[in-house]
């Protein structure tokens, strides 16, 4: 049971977790004006919070994740719903083989965790069609105070860094813009303030 197993149940009831949400799913919203003929993927979807605020929006997404724990709360989700136009797929795409074809590909709060940002960009300018979207939300740098001691990921990207890595491997047209000023409380119970983007490159 990884970490996002033992969140998965109590996930949502984080209000903060849903404002960022609503606010990623409005700018893709106007980022993607066709995108009810598109197809979509959401990786790391977590819960999928953005995927059920954009559901209305696409043709079909997949909700990607490599926690069971959270594959497990959207299934729920889903079912409840009967969004025809959502299903799920669990497994490690960092480690494990996959195949698909997309118009979109977005995530939000999951970069900073993969270990192999190179390898992942170049899979996902594989999936997508010609023409097709990636958006990445995600931290600006900061500090290692967002999630602590012991975080063996990355602590944020600069923006112009990251869009270097994307063009490199292929996109074109990159742009990104704060979408969303997180508050969360630290270990030493200061308040801090902790601004996410959103980048959007075309292949």
């Amino acid at each position: 049971m990884n970490e996002f197993d033992k969140k998965a149940p109590e996930w949502d009831m984080n209000p903060l977790h849903l404002e960022r949400s609503k606010a990623i799913a409005n700018l893709l919203i106007t980022a993607t004006p066709q995108g009810q003929q598109m197809k979509a993927l959401d990786f790391g979807a977590g819960s999928g919070l953005l995927s059920l605020l954009l559901r209305g929006h696409f043709e079909e997404i997949t909700l990607m994740d490599s926690s069971e724990g959270m594959i497990n709360v959207s299934n729920e989700k889903i079912a409840e719903g009967k969004f025809e136009n959502l299903k799920t797929v669990h497994i490690n795409l960092e480690k494990d083989a996959f195949t698909a074809n997309y118009d979109l590909i977005f995530s939000q709060m999951v970069f900073h965790h993969v270990e192999d940002i190179d390898g992942l960009v170049e899979k996902f300018h594989t999936f997508l069609n010609p023409g097709g979207l990636l958006a990445i939300a995600d931290l600006y740098p900061e500090d290692g105070s967002f999630h602590g001691d012991g975080f063996t990921g990355h602590l944020g990207f600069d923006p112009q860094e990251l869009s270097t890595k994307l063009s490199v491997h292929g996109f074109r047209n990159i742009s990104y813009m704060e979408c969303f000023v997180m508050k969360k409380v630290i270990e030493n119970g200061e308040t801090k303030e902790y601004p996410v983007f959103l980048m959007l490159a075309f292949k």
